[in-house]
């Protein structure tokens, strides 16, 4: 039984940091394109970062470039998105998943953890 728990998240100013973390539990995942996305209030989830297993090249949303940077340690089996610049944009629920078609930037597996709240003041 996969398990994925998001910590990290918490109430920053503009411009400030947050590291977001994402245990994954179950089985190893060190073949798996990693990702990160994200649910602003009233909207969609959106793609924010994915990281492909097997060169670690990575791809971000337009609107994060730049500012997010997404890396894992396998021996961890934890993925991190780290956030520099934050702006109020920013604010939403985080989630993470194990799987990322990288063609069209969305999620194929349907587990999520809980998410970790970001909330970025102006």
């Amino acid at each position: 039984q996969v398990q994925l728990v998001e910590s990290g998240g918490g109430l920053v100013q503009a411009g400030g940091s947050l590291r977001l973390s994402c245990a994954a539990s179950g089985r190893a995942f060190n073949y798996n394109n990693l990702g990160w996305f994200r649910r602003a209030p009233g909207k969609e989830r959106e793609f924010v970062a994915a990281l492909r297993w097997y060169d670690g090249n990575t791809y971000y949303t337009d609107s994060v470039k730049g500012r997010f940077t997404i890396f894992r340690d396998n021996a961890k089996n934890t993925v991190y998105l780290q956030m520099n610049n934050l702006k109020p944009e920013d604010t939403a629920v985080y989630y993470c998943t194990v799987a990322v078609n990288l063609a069209t930037m969305t999620p194929l597996s349907d587990k999520w953890g809980q998410g970790t709240q970001v909330t970025v003041s102006s």
